[in-house]
């Protein structure tokens, strides 16, 4: 048992602090990819390729002025940026990062007094497995929005105020379908372990048609869903209403500067990190890489289940986590940001419903499987399509909102008046 906690206990740091550095990196590869899209450079001034970049920006961030406004709650003030990167980073702790090390697989020699030692069951490469992992992801992610608020009322300025209200209202909102589609794969897979949902997509739909049995392939409604929800609930454009610059100033963190300024980009990223990791662990199939099982399962033991098999699944899990981020970064500068009144129609008349359907949909194929009607998963991505051919059917005879009306203005070319010259006559 020891053993077990010493490599949980180093496992642990090493992915932490590497996520730390990830996330200053991250900032540096979202500047890039926004010159690489608007055709421009981008940093490169701080050291080779501007990769010293990010060091430069935590130095200016830590000999910034530390300035609180006047009308500010000093506690509830220096209490957000803490309440809100905490959730931010503790959901790394379920993540299934590397699959399983085999019983009898043994510790490295260099290390002191545990050297050598073997594991007396299989190990899985995750700080946490707790059963309700699903649950434990779920529960993170609505810890956020307290920090938001409390940013939000503590500063004491309207803009900050706004800025919360307005993204409590939208993460509440989005939580919802969220909620939903993470248990469509649960009610589904039949667990809330997230190691074990990843083991279930290993394999493929069938020996003729060679797809690989993800998530995203048999509940492709459900990842849609999951996807837009993360970004709501990440504040990324085009849901980031909650402190866009040309309403807002800076919204919920108007107020803030120095290193309170930048633990909220802290917990940006992630945040992205984090729905990416879950993304990937539950509808990318994480550290399956299609059409080389042979390496992972077929191959000898010390290679499926031991500490090459460990670093190999985790490279593929960070090569897919690193995709869904630029993902991320692609929308951003590629989308413009939803009007308020647009963003929660959207959560309210189309994402929720869908959500509830889909959830149905995993229900009932859950039921005609234990009956015996039914067995193979494609059935599955068939009532997806239904469900969405049915949405888009139905919502055309649904009452919809009221669109903008053309005002007429005299002189316009969109109305019949006549224009009025300078004289006032027709």
């Amino acid at each position: 048992m020891v053993g077990i906690f010493i490599f949980h206990l180093i496992f642990g740091l090493v992915i932490f602090n590497v996520l730390l550095g990830i996330v200053a990196y991250l900032i540096l590869l979202e500047r890039k990819t926004a010159a690489w899209i608007q055709d421009r450079i981008g940093p490169n001034r701080v050291g080779p390729k501007g990769l010293m970049q990010p060091l430069a920006d935590g130095v200016k961030f830590i000999l910034k002025e530390e300035f609180m406004p006047a009308n500010a709650d000093r506690w509830l003030f220096y209490l957000a940026p803490i309440v809100i990167i905490t959730p931010a980073l503790c959901g790394f702790a379920v993540i299934p990062w590397g699959g399983v090390l085999a019983a009898g697989t043994r510790l490295p020699g260099w290390l002191p007094w545990i050297g050598g030692w073997a594991f007396p069951h299989n190990v899985p490469v995750m700080l946490a497995n707790p059963q309700v992992g699903v649950l434990v992801v779920i529960a993170i992610a609505g810890l956020s929005i307290y920090g938001v608020v409390l940013a939000g009322w503590a500063s004491g300025s309207k803009y900050s105020f706004l800025g919360g209200m307005r993204a409590a209202a939208q993460m509440i909102s989005y939580e919802i379908p969220l909620i939903l589609s993470l248990l469509s794969v649960a009610v589904v897979a039949g667990t809330m372990r997230l190691g074990t949902i990843t083991q279930d997509q290993v394999g493929y739909f069938s020996t003729v048609f060679v797809l690989p049995q993800w998530n995203i392939f048999i509940q492709p409604l459900a990842f849609i869903l999951f996807v837009t929800c993360i970004f709501a609930e990440a504040n990324r454009t085009p849901f980031d209403l909650a402190e866009c610059e040309s309403e807002l100033v800076g919204g919920y963190h108007t107020e803030y500067s120095s290193m309170k300024f930048a633990m909220f980009f802290l917990a940006e990223y992630s945040a992205m990190i984090t729905g990416s990791a879950v993304a990937v662990a539950l509808f990318l199939g994480g550290w399956h890489l299609p059409w080389l099982d042979k390496l992972f399962y077929g191959g000898p033991q010390p290679l499926a289940t031991g500490w090459a098999g460990m670093f190999l699944k985790l490279v593929v899990f960070g090569a897919k986590v690193v995709l869904f981020l630029f993902f991320y970064m692609w929308v951003r500068w590629t989308l413009p940001r939803f009007r308020f009144d647009q963003l929660m129609n959207l959560a309210w008349r189309s994402l929720i419903p869908l959500s509830l359907g889909t959830f149905l949909m995993a229900g009932i194929f859950v039921y005609l499987r234990q009956q015996g009607i039914i067995e193979h998963r494609g059935w599955l991505l068939l009532g997806n399509i239904l469900l969405v051919l049915g949405a888009l059917v139905v919502g055309r005879w649904l009452p919809g909102t009221p669109t903008n009306r053309r005002v007429p203005v005299p002189g316009s070319r969109y109305n019949k008046w006549p224009a009025i010259n300078s004289t006032g006559s027709m």
